[in-house]
């Protein structure tokens, strides 16, 4: 949970995530994994490489969205692969401090290596069934909710 300051009160807001994933399934069996690991978080979804930048610059249909403390990307998406949306993020001044997260089935090297060059905070293969899903959904939590201190988030 990450604190709000206003004045002298103190607020607990829910972890704003963008999940870029195009498969329906896997977005269920994400939101389904991120709720067993009592994680508490607003998901955003998007299905496509192009709309996962028109969220983040708020354009269209996603004038004020929520900007994430968090986002999980896939690589095969529609429109523009997750590596070009990589790039995009890592290279625009606004948005290169939001951690993102591969997540893939991809196994490939040339992708691990890719990635990790495209400056990605971390790489986690899918796991196949709920129950690995949901223990990555409690390491992603623990990890980047609870031991890492994120940078603040950017109002606009």
């Amino acid at each position: 949970m990450k604190k709000k300051t206003q004045g002298t009160k103190t607020s607990i807001r829910p972890f704003e995530l963008l999940l870029v994933e195009d498969s329906p399934s896997d977005v269920r069996l994400i939101q389904r994994s991120l709720e067993e690991a009592k994680f508490l978080h607003r998901l955003s979804v998007v299905e496509d490489g192009e709309a996962a930048t028109d969220f983040l610059k708020k354009k269209g249909k996603f004038k004020g969205a929520p900007t994430p403390d968090l986002i999980l990307l896939d690589l095969k998406l529609p429109k523009k692969d997750g590596q070009e949306v990589l790039k995009e993020i890592k290279e625009d001044p606004k948005f290169k401090q939001i951690p993102v997260v591969i997540l893939t089935a991809s196994k490939a090297e040339e992708d691990i290596a890719k990635s990790y060059k495209l400056h990605c905070n971390a790489y986690l293969q899918k796991p196949a069934d709920i129950a690995g899903l949901i223990e990555v959904a409690k390491v992603i939590k623990d990890f980047w909710f609870t031991i890492v201190k994120l940078p603040p988030t950017e109002k606009g």
